[in-house]
């Protein structure tokens, strides 16, 4: 009932997702949310920590773009000092923000994956997308007040989900 949810992989943190796991697995290009995934979704100037990710995923040749529910003008805030692209007001779940970055970054939905900290949203757009995805656990434990909304039936959701997938777990790389 809730398969539309389910994550491909579920790892702690995005920082911990390395270019060489990436490339093993044959992904070219990283989609991911902004708030709760790259940066607090109340501190907007993320940490060093997202810096050094960057640089790296940078390094090995593979695009990070943020694909977001948020305005164009909260993303660009937080991306152009980072040097990303993005695309805004992306509608996850539906599957249009998805199609979109594909799109621009020209390459295949086999090719990419979508990182987020919801599945109401960003694994369902994966999902809705034909994309391969990553749960991350939010970076902080606090919410704006339209995710705590989400957050009540996500709970729900993955109770279900780690009943009928007893191997979905926590995993501190991407396996």
């Amino acid at each position: 009932m809730f398969s539309k949810y389910k994550p491909t992989w579920m790892v702690d943190a995005i920082y911990k997702i390395t270019p060489e796991q990436l490339k093993a697995v044959g992904i070219k290009a990283v989609l991911t949310d902004l708030d709760n995934t790259l940066i607090a979704w109340d501190y907007p100037e993320g940490t060093i920590e997202l810096q050094t990710w960057l640089q790296e995923m940078k390094k090995a040749g593979i695009p990070v773009m943020v694909v977001s529910n948020n305005s164009a003008e909260r993303v660009s805030l937080v991306v152009d000092r980072l040097g990303l692209s993005y695309v805004a007001r992306a509608l996850k779940p539906l599957a249009f923000g998805i199609n979109k970055a594909c799109k621009q970054l020209n390459v295949d939905k086999g090719e990419i994956v979508m990182i987020g900290d919801q599945l109401m949203t960003d694994i369902k757009a994966a999902n809705c997308a034909g994309t391969r995805s990553i749960l991350v656990k939010p970076v902080v434990t606090t919410d704006g007040w339209k995710t705590r909304f989400n957050r009540f039936f996500e709970r729900k959701i993955m109770k279900s989900l780690l009943k009928k997938n007893p191997e979905m777990k926590w995993q501190g790389e991407l396996k």
